[in-house]
């Protein structure tokens, strides 16, 4: 499955870079995120650049909890980097694939290109794959709004008190 698209952020290319490496900020804006914590070692060392992530996913009848990881990779602050991820949702499958993130200066705000590349198995990948990219898409579109929304209430100047 491919999904790709472009949002324009409401903030400069800093601040933009800053929030997508805002774990807080991506597990309020990531539809279904339960946590996302920093991925350690087994001598208990966090690993740079990756998380576990557990999130809760729909996709057509299938309703499961998936425990993955997120590893980020080719960093060229702030400008791009790329996401590469897999999650398990036991007997409801599993996922895989990376995302190429840019993020572009557009005046005072930001474009953001993004290109994922992902593939599903088990009973996900039974429901067909329309209904797997319309979910995909869905999330997408969900996280975009969500953390376009969270941008805009960090960025919005202090309302004085009266």
């Amino acid at each position: 499955m491919l999904l790709k698209g472009e949002q324009l952020l409401p903030v400069d290319q800093q601040a933009a870079w800053e929030a997508l490496n805002d774990t807080s900020l991506l597990r309020e804006s990531i539809p279904g995120c339960e946590s996302i914590t920093p991925a350690m070692t087994a001598d208990g060392v966090a690993r740079p650049n990756t998380y576990d992530l557990v999130m809760v996913a729909a996709i057509g009848p299938v309703k499961a909890t998936f425990k993955g990881t997120l590893e980020i990779v080719d960093l060229v602050p702030p400008a791009s980097y790329t996401i590469r991820f897999e999650g398990n949702g036991g007997v409801a499958g599993f996922g895989k694939g990376s995302a190429d993130v840019k993020l572009v200066p557009d005046g005072a705000q930001t474009k953001l290109d993004y290109e994922a590349n992902a593939s599903v198995g088990g009973k996900i990948a039974q429901v067909g794959s329309r209904l797997v990219d319309m979910a995909a898409k869905k999330i997408a579109g969900n996280f975009f709004d969500n953390f376009n929304e969270a941008l805009t209430k960090r960025q919005a100047p202090p309302v004085p008190p009266a």
